[in-house]
């Protein structure tokens, strides 16, 4: 609708109005908050989560709307039959720019339940950020060094067990986790300095998936692998608000967790080197995954 006004006119109206829907939506989120920090009866706090999910949800659809307006950009997605809005899911995703974020967002809002990410213990306290992330369940998980943990083994575990309880929350409310296994963004400098084995992603990073897989228990019922692909290079969020973003491709599949993805993944040996030939052999799917859908966009668009 507003695509074909001139860049000067179109790309400031797009910023004031996610900048207004921004401030409404946070308003709301906040104040909401504020009712789950005060009042200590669960019902009530559990009551508020839902009404946080769903505020959040529609400032995500309404961000999703703008999108739609003030660009051109062609979406394709695959693979989104069959998934549940009250099914728990374990989301896995290549991770090449901060666009992947509202990608993922405006491909799986309101389809899955909303996504969380695990973030640190210490995050908690960012200012405004933190409290919200609280209040929309997200969950925080507190890990130790291999230096902490060899000067007070009695902290062995503990890590786990912390992350496990505040999962706990999921056991009442769907969830959906999403988890960059990488670790990082791909660059050419990461990959060359990683030597790593694929072509187009980074070296997965097993000991984090197991340890969202061993905190989440059997929460979490299938897995969502899900393949991003930009056909003429990863952009900033900049770029996707002013509509330089010609193409984006999205493949997605579900995946089941079988009881080989479960174990003691730091204790256990065998365990160990199974999961990661697991993992290790799902990016090298992906990683073909990701030519072959390059070259169908540059047959089909000439990018």
């Amino acid at each position: 609708m507003f695509a074909t006004l001139p860049g000067p006119i179109r790309i400031p109206l797009a910023l004031l109005l996610l900048a207004i829907s921004t401030v409404l939506h946070v308003v709301l989120l906040f104040a909401l908050t504020l009712v789950k920090l005060i009042v200590p009866i669960r019902a009530i706090r559990l009551a508020c989560s839902h009404v946080l999910v769903r505020i959040a949800e529609s400032w995500i659809g309404m961000n999703n709307l703008l999108f739609d307006g003030f660009t051109r950009t062609r979406w394709q997605v695959d693979g989104l039959g069959g998934l549940r809005r009250d099914s728990n899911y374990l989301v896995l995703c290549n991770h090449q720019s901060w666009v992947d974020i509202p990608v993922l967002q405006k491909v799986f809002n309101r389809r899955i339940p909303f996504l969380r990410f695990f973030l640190k213990q210490q995050l908690i306290w960012v200012p405004l950020l933190g409290p919200a992330w609280w209040a929309l369940d997200f969950p925080f998980m507190k890990r130790y060094s291999r230096e902490t943990l060899a000067k007070h083994p009695q902290l062995q575990g503990k890590d786990r067990e912390a992350t496990r309880r505040a999962c706990e929350k999921f056991r009442h409310t769907p969830v959906s986790v999403m988890n960059f296994v990488e670790g990082t963004r791909f660059t050419p400098a990461k990959h060359d300095a990683q030597s790593s084995p694929h072509r187009y992603l980074l070296r997965p990073r097993a000991g984090g998936l197991a340890f969202v897989l061993d905190a989440m228990g059997d929460a979490l019922h299938a897995m969502l692998d899900v393949t991003i692909v930009y056909p003429d290079g990863p952009h900033t969020l900049m770029d996707l608000i002013a509509g330089r973003i010609r193409d984006i491709r999205v493949h997605v599949r579900e995946l089941p967790i079988g009881n080989e993805l479960r174990g003691d993944y730091e204790q256990d040996a065998v365990f160990r080197e199974r999961f990661q030939a697991t993992v290790n052999a799902l990016w090298s799917e992906k990683d073909g995954l990701i030519g072959r859908m390059l070259e169908t966009a540059r047959s089909t668009t000439g990018v």
